[in-house]
């Protein structure tokens, strides 16, 4: 098959989880979710909406109360805007950048965190999850 200039190449469905987005008060943001098996469980619960609890002034957490499954990686370094898994149960979003010695599953990732920080603020904050 061959593409003209105007052609947006295709690439199939199989092959791509799609986007979410992730919405902390008035401000929405555009995620791509990972392709493996935690990001497939996790977005088969969308639309979610979680009381996210804050952890160490860089990320937010919630857990779950069911298992998804698991894809452990030790990431080493976590950037802000990244959406993971720790343990089976616990969904994490990263509001900084930093390096860790601990494993996660990988979800997705916030296409462009600038402003998510601010959105988060410091305390318990309601986010919502939805497929795009």
């Amino acid at each position: 098959m061959a593409c003209t200039p105007d052609d947006e190449p295709i690439t199939p469905s199989t092959t791509q989880l799609g986007n979410i987005t992730v919405t902390v008060g008035d401000r929405t943001f555009s995620a791509t979710l990972e392709q493996n098996s935690t990001a497939e469980a996790f977005r088969a619960l969308l639309p979610l909406t979680l009381e996210m609890r804050d952890l160490h002034g860089n990320e937010k957490y919630h857990y779950l109360g069911q298992s998804l499954p698991t894809n452990r990686t030790s990431v080493g370094t976590i950037h802000a805007g990244d959406i993971m898994l720790y343990g089976d149960d616990c969904i994490v979003l990263f509001y900084e950048t930093f390096t860790t010695s601990y494993s996660y599953s990988r979800i997705g990732h916030i296409a462009d965190p600038d402003g998510l920080e601010q959105a988060l603020g410091s305390g318990t904050v309601s986010v919502t999850f939805a497929v795009e």
